[in-house]
């Protein structure tokens, strides 16, 4: 297990269901790998995670946990997410690799909006300053993969523009950055719209 990983993971096979949109999350990836808004950090780790909500369900397929270093995705570096609980910190899967660490926040993003169909979290350190507080912005005390961050994507539905605005800034991810739309090609284009 990652120690970035901070929910309690239960796989439920290793056989990951096929998906229409790979070809489409690696091109989306091929872009901001380019601009280095996912990727590895100076020590190696890999930053950043995608997901593609499956049909109408709540239900997701999304990068795996240690994959921000490979170049082209294969279905066996995604995970697809069939069942989580924000209050028992808990995420059910199928495929071989862990899902993303972010996976209870792109969870909370689908339950929160059934428009959304898709979702990038990156980093951007200069556009985390610039957008932060003027953007929909979590408690600094919700950390990265934790329900906290869950629920406070949660409540920044309830209380503030982010459904219209589909950028979110993570206070207690330094440098992280979330955008979401009806597909990839939405979500990279309020990224784009945000970066100027």
């Amino acid at each position: 297990m990652s120690k970035y990983i901070k929910f309690t993971c239960e796989r439920a096979s290793r056989d990951i269901t096929a998906f229409d949109g790979l070809a489409k999350l690696n091109r989306c990836r091929r872009k901001l790998l380019r601009l280095q808004l996912v990727g590895l950090d100076s020590n190696g780790t890999g930053f950043g995670n995608l997901s593609v909500r499956d049909g109408k369900t709540n239900n997701f397929y999304i990068t795996g946990s240690a994959t921000g270093g490979i170049p082209e995705l294969a279905l066996g570096d995604c995970a697809r997410v069939v069942a989580y609980d924000f209050q028992r910190n808990w995420v059910q899967y199928e495929g071989f690799v862990i899902p993303s660490s972010e996976s209870l926040t792109h969870a909370a993003i689908y339950e929160s909006d059934a428009t959304a169909g898709a979702v990038i979290h990156c980093h951007e350190p200069n556009l985390w300053l610039a957008l932060f507080n003027h953007a929909p912005t979590t408690s600094g005390s919700a950390k990265y993969g934790t329900p906290e961050m869950a629920h406070e994507i949660t409540r920044l539905f309830k209380i503030t523009d982010l459904r219209n605005r589909k950028v979110l800034i993570m206070a207690g991810h330094e440098g992280g950055i979330v955008t979401f739309g009806k597909n990839l090609a939405e979500a990279f284009a309020v990224l784009s719209h945000e970066r100027g």
